[in-house]
C-alpha cells in the first residue's frame, strides 16, 4: 500500500489520511471541550467541592504530564505511534463513561471523579506524545505548519461548538450525563485513527539502549537549544498561572457571579472563536511580518488578555460582556502563538527524537498545569476568589517576554534542523536508528 504522505504538488485536503485524523480530532476535541466544561461543574454544582477540591480535581487531569511524561515519551519513540493513539481513545471511552453510569446508579463520589480523570490523563499523555510524533510521518515536515494550523482552526471551532453543548446538555441532563458526549467523541476518533493507510515503520531498537539515557537525550534536545527553552520557559509559567486562575473561575463564576452552566459555557464559545480567528489568521500574519514577532505579539495579547477577569462585576450584562471579551483575546493569542510553537518544535527536532523531545517538554509545561491548580485552589481558599484571580492574572501578565528577549522574536520563518546547530549538536550524540521497512498497520 503506498504512503499517503503529502508531497509538494498536493494539498491537504487531497491527503485522505489528513482529513481522516482532521475529522476523527474535530469531533473527539468537541467532546473534549464537553469535559472540560461537565466535570468540575459536577464536583461544584452536584458534590459541592469546594476551592481547594476544584484544584485536587484539575490537578488530577494534568498531574500525569508530571509523573508519567518522560517513561511515556521513550516507549513512544520505541512503538508505531498509530495503535498507542488508537488504545488511548478507547481507554478515555471506557473511563468517561463510568460517571454517568455512577451517577445514575446513585454511586458518583467525588473520589470517583478524581480516579477517572487522573487514569484519563494518564492516557491523554500518551496520546498527545503519540499525535506530535504521528503527525510528521503523515504530513512530511513542509506541511507541518499547514497542518498543525488546520488542527488548531479544528481546534477552535470544537472549542465554539463545544461549551455551548456542554452547557446545554448540563442544563438539561446534568453535568455526569453529559460526560457520555466525550465518551462517545473517543470511539468516533479511534475508528478514524483505524481507518488511516499511511505507512509507520518500526523504530529499531539498539541492544544498548537504556531508559534514562533516552530520557537524557530528550533532555539533551529539548534544553541544547535556545528555541526550545525558550518557548518551554513561557509555556510552563504561562501554564501555572493560567491553570490556577480557571480552577478558582469555575466557582467563582458560579457562586460569586452566579452564572448559569449555559451562560459559562457561552464564554467559554467566545472565547474558542477568539481561537479560530488567531488559528486562521496566524499563517498569513507569520507571512506579513515574520513568525516570531508573530509569536511574540500573540504571546503578549493572551498574557494580557486576562488582566479583566477579575474585574468583572456590576450589571450581569457588562459582567458577562467583560468576561466574554477577555476570553476572546486570549483564545485569538493562545491559538496564535501555539499554531507555530509546535510547528517550531517538530521542525527542529529529529523524527527518532520527536517522542522524547515532547516527552521532556510536556513534563514540565504540562507538569506546571496540576502545580498551578492547587496553587489556585490554595489561594481561593484562603485569600477569597477574587483576590487569587488578581494574584493569578498578575502572574500571567508577563510571561511573554520569554519569547520577547529569545532568539525566536528575530525568527523570519521557520527554521529548519540544519540551520540550528544546537539541535545537531544534541542529536549527534543519540544515533538514528534503522527502521524496519514500513509496512500498513494492522489493527
Amino acid at each position: 500500500m503506498a504512503s499517503t504522505r503529502v508531497t509538494s504538488r498536493s494539498t491537504l485536503w487531497r491527503n485522505r489520511d489528513f482529513v481522516k485524523l482532521w475529522a476523527g480530532q474535530t469531533v473527539s476535541l468537541a467532546g473534549s471541550q464537553v469535559t472540560t466544561l461537565a466535570l468540575p461543574l459536577t464536583a461544584v454544582l452536584l458534590l459541592r467541592a469546594t476551592p481547594v477540591q476544584a484544584g485536587l480535581l484539575y490537578a488530577a487531569q494534568f498531574a500525569p504530564f508530571l509523573v508519567l511524561t518522560l517513561f511515556a515519551g521513550v516507549l513512544v519513540d520505541r512503538m508505531r505511534r498509530r495503535p498507542i493513539l488508537i488504545a488511548a481513545d478507547l481507554g478515555r471511552a471506557l473511563l468517561l463513561g463510568l460517571i454517568p453510569l455512577f451517577a445514575w446508579l446513585g454511586w458518583l463520589r467525588f473520589t470517583h471523579l478524581v480516579v477517572v480523570a487522573f487514569l484519563a490523563g494518564c492516557l491523554t499523555v500518551f496520546f498527545h506524545l503519540a499525535y506530535q510524533a504521528f503527525l510528521p510521518t503523515l504530513l512530511g515536515r513542509d506541511h507541518l505548519t499547514e497542518g498543525n494550523g488546520h488542527l488548531a482552526a479544528s481546534e477552535s471551532a470544537a472549542e465554539i461548538g463545544g461549551p455551548g453543548l456542554g452547557g446545554v446538555l448540563v442544563q438539561l441532563l446534568s453535568a455526569p450525563f453529559a460526560l457520555g458526549a466525550d465518551a462517545l467523541s473517543f470511539l468516533v476518533s479511534a475508528l478514524s485513527l483505524a481507518s488511516l493507510r499511511t505507512c509507520e515503520s518500526l523504530p529499531q531498537r539498539r541492544a544498548d539502549r537504556r531508559l534514562l539515557a533516552d530520557i537524557r537525550a530528550g533532555f539533551r534536545v529539548t534544553f541544547g537549544s535556545p528555541y526550545l527553552r525558550a518557548l518551554l520557559g513561557e509555556a510552563a509559567i504561562f501554564n501555572f498561572f493560567e491553570n490556577g486562575m480557571l480552577t478558582v473561575f469555575v466557582v467563582y463564576a458560579i457562586r460569586t457571579l452566579h452564572l448559569s452552566p449555559l451562560v459559562y459555557g457561552a464564554i467559554f464559545v467566545v472565547g474558542s472563536a477568539g481561537g479560530l480567528l488567531g488559528a486562521v489568521l496566524t499563517g498569513a500574519a507569520a507571512r506579513r511580518f515574520g513568525v516570531g514577532r508573530t509569536m511574540v505579539a500573540a504571546a503578549a495579547l493572551s498574557s494580557s488578555a486576562v488582566v479583566p477577569v477579575p474585574l468583572a462585576g456590576g450589571p450581569p450584562a457588562l459582567t458577562v460582556a467583560v468576561l466574554a471579551f477577555s476570553f476572546f483575546l486570549r483564545g485569538a493569542g493562545v491559538t496564535g502563538t501555539n499554531v507555530h510553537a509546535v510547528s517550531l518544535r517538530q521542525a527542529l527536532t529529529p523524527d527518532h527524537l520527536l517522542g522524547r523531545m515532547n516527552a521532556s517538554y510536556r513534563t514540565i509545561s504540562y507538569g506546571a498545569i496540576p502545580l498551578g491548580a492547587l496553587t489556585g485552589g490554595a489561594l481561593g481558599q484562603w485569600l477569597g476568589l477574587r483576590p487569587a484571580l488578581f494574584v493569578l492574572a498578575s502572574g500571567i501578565f508577563f510571561t511573554w517576554l520569554w519569547l520577547r528577549f529569545s532568539p525566536i522574536a528575530t525568527l523570519r520563518e521557520l527554521p529548519s534542523q540544519q540551520t540550528i546547530p544546537a539541535i545537531l549538536a544534541a542529536a549527534a550524540s543519540e544515533p538514528e536508528p534503522v527502521p524496519e521497512p514500513a509496512e500498513p498497520l494492522a489493527v
